[in-house]
């Protein structure tokens, strides 16, 4: 059943909710009754009491509001203490204008008999309104925000379009990022350096006036001043154009505000309405983050604020007299002068979170012993998407998440958002059950809503399921809108969607309809139990130690399944689970969160710390007394924002009792990342204290006591209620036809129920599914608590007998996908989490994966295409390798490419898998691209290597870790030879390594006791083959195409490296088979350079462009490349003989190849074609990254700019950490105009992207392509420009070079060192255009 509200990222519909009118809860009926959808008053005289202690002044109203995507839900406490509720749709014209303000209207109307005139409501009798709402959200996901423009530092004016680079959908050709929020972008002519007060010992006058002292203790050097007169002039004419509201973000601009606010004023008296200075909203640093922060803060707070305006407009005295406040994303509330933009965004799901936070969490203390209560998690099942979040006695908060393709840099709750709801749509594609990310949306909805054109959805599988009962659902379907929901219809399309499935697996696998749609809901299930593993297993928590907190309309009917499939023994369901999040905001009290950015060391600075943290409790506690709340009600949380040296994220630590706050670090960092780095500093990235004032509803209350009387005296032996009604409910082991039916409004506390049973709220648009051998009774607030039974693991034995004798089930291999690339993906989180450098951490340059006994890839979760086929060379190889020598406890290290390596940094470390048996039975293995290796030059990237041997450190097969001891001195001595520059970061990584391999061991080995390991094996082959049917239907339905068009079954296409070497393919389709055949004969032989490209590469580019032909999400796997022969000749470019050179094949010619096998498809035009491989470094450190450039057109679509492509989807150093951690300035990084090919399809830009050293004697090493042969167009379209690197060399002091700068074209390949001043710039190719340009 589809009945809660959507929030936040999912859209707006009616699929969450049943109702089409603006009716709300209605009075207690009769057993059986129907909900009488023609009284559209709203409102229902539910008398729940408080008791006369309730601190409300007396005669006065509370409003708790939760204004959703679909529905408004209203909790109100009446004078008299009483409580009503009142749900109705959000947007409804034809009846009012303001749902919140409607609402209230509706309530205090019908309880004093008075009439409320719309516009004069009167506001004497409200004590306050809080109110969360999606205004915010709705605007941003369909940018209907205020018309701004954006301020940056000169030379940045596409440094929020380019982001950090990263494509979301690493395989979908047509590159989807969300476009920016502002028109126009002014460059500002201004500039500050941060230098860190242990690096300013060599500055010779810290007294002149260019240096000042920063907000965070370091120095700061202004470079230049803003030229305010520039910046006035261009603000004029922004303003005359209509442009109302202003963002600034200036770099490091978290240390130093001062140009930020010269700039805000000028801004301000120029009359623009609204002006939002980064600084001031949230300042600590990376200014990506922090900038996008800033411009949805421009374009939002507007449109709220003439919300707010609207709202306040329908009352009396506009509510000048009132306490108005509105939840804000962290779970505090705040008053309405102060409520902006960039803290709406989950203002709804927050007051979820507070909810169960305020009523689950104290309940869960009478399942413990020690009267302790367990950690919660929070699981709010909408329509079209599924909320879970967690809470152990303190708000876990996140400071930095993506909404709707942008960054909000602030305190908000961590809550994870997958798209599997009510309305998710069904589908079988090519052997598996797929649910969503695609909904049936709120037109035209399931089918079973009666609506022409009605889609598939979970909604369809649970009525037909017997889980939704069409007299106990809302009786608005229909033209007359009085009709309940269809379910002869669901189960007619579930069976036109089960002949597709007996189609595609003929007798073998016959099954009935409601096996079908139990197999979805299974399969839903599994999906939304990944983002619930997310936030437990991947941080170190046991799921199964938590309690389940249901919400949400559709929730009721999966939290069963739910906790059994994770082992969660005990759900509970408040009695407003349908209205949580507005009951949360009422219980939810007045914050005032607080940070300030700093530069400190503990135990050193602590001193200093606890004094700024002092001044920052100071500052929140004047803000809430200013708000009238008095001292006794305020407590304060105070925090550290902790990180070791070197490394990039840093901690949220609560102060400790003790103050210890280095302990605790070293203790949550053990916990979380597995291990503590040593002989590391301790750094104080910020501090913050959260203040909160104590607010809230009077509390919970509880019924009378039951008024049956107990068998022997015990609530859990008391007789059950009568239902009111038997339904036929559908589980695993069949149809229950006498499944009892319980209306929760007719129950007592201390009632108990039996499974199966249905209890249903059918005005509240609530149905608890409690399944078969679980147990639910009533507490006395009234909250239902489920005891479930914990699921059945499955023996070996038993196990071994259904994997030979049964056919192949398309529900269990639908939810084994699943599992497995969940599986991948943790390692990935343990991995990235674990691991301390750039490139792990933030670059996110790694891959985890799964393979089977024989070394094939089972599940890669998405991380970087080039190791896609290459990783399982390697576990292949070393399969091979080591034969019968693999012993348990024994971890593999390898990176040569003659073993399916790729270039040397790429480190893979495998961990074979024995569950008992004598061989490994499967075999998880890491890849990082690790910071040095040795070799010519810093970084490990020599653009002139003409042997493997200059390239660092080769390791074919190392036994990093033997019989379970990590071989430190062993593999240091081998990278320490080949001259090693970041040893220490090395080796932590590697143990990150070890530990990701470790979690993926623990997952499987959970997996296996779960249901067997032949079940297990069996089902990794069969994940295989329907991957490999995925591309035999690709082929097959090509050479349909080519049949009626060109009447052949042979592609073929070339390129050029920029040396001249051909790159040749031809492919020949079997359209019988399915099958192809990629040859590369005619590639020219290997160079003596080093973008020589082992095997490996060729693979995985192939199974790459597979995936992206497909246009499915497939799992990725060895069966893309079953119905592959791939022939490359020996000794050639894509085939080298033992010890050359490769370090460039794997980052340039890889990218090649790629674009060779889509022009053969006749895919898309050309991308930028190369990684643009950019290092520097001294003896003592190094720094690697990748820059994007323009992505190829296709036919219907326009490539992208400043993204990466293809077969690497790394990130970008944010600027401002690269400025702190190296000596460079980043003078320029935007998009290369004019350098997308032009077309019907225009390609993407390249960018432009300049760095100026500081220090001498730097070596600086670019390795790229496409400098000579641009990126070619397709189907008419032109090519793109190829790129350049331009060396920029300083005026020397004494006049050296004519006293002017000198520019040197350095071409694709050069290491250079430079002087202090010396500037590299590097102009990134765009992509080729797609059809003929317009004339």
């Amino acid at each position: 059943m589809v009945t809660g509200k959507r929030r936040h990222s999912r859209g707006k519909g009616k699929e969450d909710g049943g109702r089409d009118s603006g009716a709300g809860f209605e009075p207690e009926r009769e057993a059986g009754q129907l909900p009488d959808t023609s009284n559209r008053s709203g409102v229902s005289p539910a008398a729940e009491r408080h008791e006369a202690t309730c601190a409300q002044r007396a005669g006065q109203f509370r409003f708790a509001i939760d204004r959703g995507g679909t529905f408004t839900d209203v909790y109100a406490e009446l004078p008299d203490g009483s409580v009503r509720v009142c749900k109705l749709l959000s947007e409804d014209p034809e009846h009012y204008d303001d749902a919140p303000r409607e609402g209230i209207r509706r309530i205090i109307e019908s309880y004093t008999g008075v009439h409320q005139e719309h516009g004069a409501i009167d506001t004497l009798q409200i004590e306050w309104i809080r109110m969360g709402t999606t205004v915010a959200t709705n605007a941003l996901l369909e940018r209907k925000g205020e018309r701004c423009c954006l301020l940056v530092s000169a030379g940045l004016r596409d440094l929020l379009r380019i982001g950090n680079q990263s494509r979301p959908d690493i395989f979908d050709l047509q590159v989807r990022r969300s476009q920016p929020l502002y028109e126009r972008v002014i460059e500002v002519e201004e500039r500050v350096r941060v230098v860190p007060s242990h690096h300013v010992d060599g500055v010779a006058d810290r007294a002149a006036p260019q240096w000042q002292r920063g907000l965070t203790g370091d120095w700061v050097q202004v470079l230049r001043a803003p030229d305010l007169s520039a910046a006035g002039r261009e603000l004029e004419e922004a303003r005359r154009a209509g442009i109302t509201s202003v963002a600034i973000a200036l770099m490091h601009s978290y240390a130093f505000p001062d140009h930020e606010r010269a700039l805000g004023a000028l801004a301000e008296s120029l009359g623009f309405r609204h002006v939002s200075l980064s600084s001031a909203l949230t300042n600590m640093k990376k200014l990506v983050a922090r900038g996008q922060t800033c411009v949805v803060d421009a374009y939002l707070t507007p449109a709220i604020q003439r919300y707010i305006r609207t709202f306040r407009a329908g009352f009396g005295d506009a509510l000048a007299h009132t306490q108005v406040e509105f939840m804000q994303s962290d779970g505090g509330l705040c008053p309405v002068a102060e409520f902006s933009g960039y803290k709406a965004i989950l203002s709804g799901p927050a007051g979820g979170v507070v909810g169960y936070a305020r009523t689950v969490y104290p309940l869960t203390a009478q399942l413990r012993h020690d009267g302790q209560p367990c950690p919660v998690i929070g699981f709010d099942m909408g329509g079209t998407s599924t909320d879970v979040s967690r809470y152990a006695g303190r708000l876990e908060h996140v400071l930095e998440c993506e909404t709707a393709g942008v960054v909000i840099q602030a305190p908000q709750l961590d809550v994870h958002t997958v798209a599997a709801g009510g309305g998710s749509r069904l589908f079988f594609r090519a052997g598996l059950l797929q649910v969503g990310p695609e909904s049936a949306g709120a037109n035209p909805g399931p089918v079973c809503y009666r609506r022409q054109d009605g889609q598939l959805a979970v909604t369809d599988a649970n009525a037909v399921l017997g889980r939704v009962q069409p007299e106990y659902f809302p009786h608005i379907f229909g033209a007359s809108e009085r009709l309940p929901i269809d379910v002869e219809a669901s189960r007619t399309a579930m069976e036109r969607l089960l002949a597709e499935v007996h189609q595609h697996y003929g007798e073998e696998k016959r099954m009935s309809v409601e096996e079908l749609a139990l197999g979805f809901v299974r399969v839903a299930n599994e999906a939304m139990c990944r983002p619930i593993r997310t936030i437990t297993e991947s941080r170190g928590y046991d799921p199964s130690a938590h309690v389940l907190a249901c919400f949400g309309g559709a929730g009721g009917q999966h939290a069963c399944a739910i906790a059994k499939t994770l082992g969660m023994r005990t759900v509970f369901i408040h009695r407003y689970a349908g209205i949580l999040s507005a009951y949360g905001i009422g219980l939810s009290d007045s914050v005032e969160d607080v940070q300030a950015p700093c530069a400190l060391c503990l135990p050193d600075d602590g001193a200093e710390a606890r004094r700024r943290l002092d001044e920052l409790l100071a500052a929140g506690e004047r803000a809430l007394r200013r708000r009238g709340i008095p001292r006794e009600r305020l407590h304060h949380e105070r925090f550290l924002h902790l990180r070791f040296e070197g490394t990039d994220v840093a901690m949220m630590i609560a102060e400790p009792s003790d103050g210890d706050y280095v302990s605790a670090f070293r203790r949550e960092y053990q916990r979380e990342h597995g291990f503590v780095l040593s002989n590391r500093r301790v750094l104080v990235d910020d501090v913050r204290v959260r203040s909160v004032g104590t607010s809230g509803i009077a509390g919970e209350h509880g019924l009378p006591p039951p008024k049956r009387p107990k068998a022997s005296g015990a609530v859990e032996h008391a007789p059950q209620p009568e239902p009111v009604a038997r339904a036929r409910v559908y589980f695993e082991d069949g149809w229950h036809e006498r499944t009892s039916v319980y209306e929760l409004s007719r129950l007592q506390a201390g009632d108990h129920m039996d499974g199966p049973a249905l209890l249903l709220d059918a005005a509240g648009g609530v149905t608890i599914l409690v399944e078969p051998d679980c147990h639910a009774k009533l507490l006395p607030d009234r909250t239902v608590q489920i005891q479930v039974s914990p699921a059945s693991p499955r023996g070996d034995a038993a196990a071994a007998t259904d994997a030979v004798e049964e056919p192949v089930d398309p529900i269990q291999l639908s939810v084994f996908a699943h599992r497995f690339m969940g599986i991948a993906e943790q390692m990935g989180r343990t991995f990235q989490r674990t691991a301390v450098s750039t490139n792990i951490k933030e670059r996110l340059d790694f891959s985890c994966a799964l393979f089977d006994a024989r070394g094939g890839l089972v599940a890669n979760a998405p991380h970087i295409p080039v190791h896609l086929g290459s990783m399982q060379d390697a576990v292949r190889q070393q399969v091979a390798l080591q034969g019968d020598r693999w012993r348990p406890g024994d971890v593999l290290l390898t990176n040569h490419p003659a073993v399916g390596g790729t270039h040397l940094p790429d480190i893979t470390v495998i961990t074979a898998v024995f569950h008992g048996q004598r061989q490994p039975v499967f075999y998880v293995a890491s890849r990082g691209h690790h910071a040095d290796v040795g070799g010519l030059t810093p970084g490990s990237m020599p653009p002139f290597s003409r042997h493997l041997d200059d390239e660092g450190a080769a390791f074919t097969s190392f036994k990093i870790v033997d019989d379970g001891h990590f071989q430190e001195q062993g593999v240091s001595e081998v990278l320490r030879r080949a001259g090693c520059r970041c040893l220490r970061d090395v080796l932590s990584d590697l143990r990150a390594q070890v530990a990701a391999n470790q979690r993926g061991i623990t997952l499987m080995e959970s997996l296996v006791a779960e249901h067997g390991l032949p079940t297990v094996q069996r089902y990794m082959v069969e994940i295989q083959r329907t991957s490999a049917g995925f591309v035999r239907t690709m082929i097959r339905e090509l050479c349909a195409a080519r049949r009626t068009s060109t009447n052949s079954y042979e592609l073929s296409a070339e390129d050029r490296m920029d040396d001249g070497s051909r790159i040749c393919l031809r492919v020949r389709l079997d359209p019988q088979h399915g099958g192809a055949e990629f040859d590369f004969h005619g590639t020219a032989l290997q160079v003596v350079a080093n973008w020589n490209a082992p095997r490996s590469v060729a693979a995985s580019a192939i199974i790459y462009c597979l995936r992206c032909l497909v246009r499915q999400d497939v799992p990725l796997n060895q069966g893309f490349l079953d119905p592959v022969q791939i022939r490359i000749p020996s000794g050639s470019l894509l085939d080298p003989r033992d010890g050359a050179a490769v370090v460039g094949g794997n980052v340039l010619t890889s990218q090649r190849v790629t674009d060779v096998v889509l022009r053969a498809f006749g895919a898309c035009a050309a991308s930028q074609g190369c990684m643009n491989n950019l290092t520097f470094g001294t003896r003592d450190m190094s720094y690697y990254e990748t820059i994007g450039g323009g992505s190829g057109a296709g036919p219907g679509w326009h490539g992208e700019s400043g993204v990466q492509v293809h077969m690497t989807n790394t990130r970008m150093t944010d600027p401002e950490v690269l400025e702190l951690r190296y000596p460079v300035l980043l003078r320029r990084f935007q998009l290369r105009d004019g350098s997308g090919g032009a077309g019907q399809w225009r390609g993407g830009e390249g960018v432009l992207r300049e760095l100026e050293f500081l220090q001498d004697d730097m070596q600086v090493s670019i390795l790229s392509e496409r400098r000579v042969f641009a990126p070619f167009g397709m189907a008419g379209g032109e090519d793109g420009a190829c790129g350049e690197n331009v060396w920029i060399q300083r005026a020397a002091p004494n006049g050296g070079h004519g006293g002017e700068e000198s520019y040197i074209n350095m071409g694709g390949k050069q290491s250079v060192t430079v002087k202090a001043g010396d500037r590299i710039r590097i102009g990134t190719p765009g992509g080729g255009g797609y059809g003929p340009a317009p004339k």
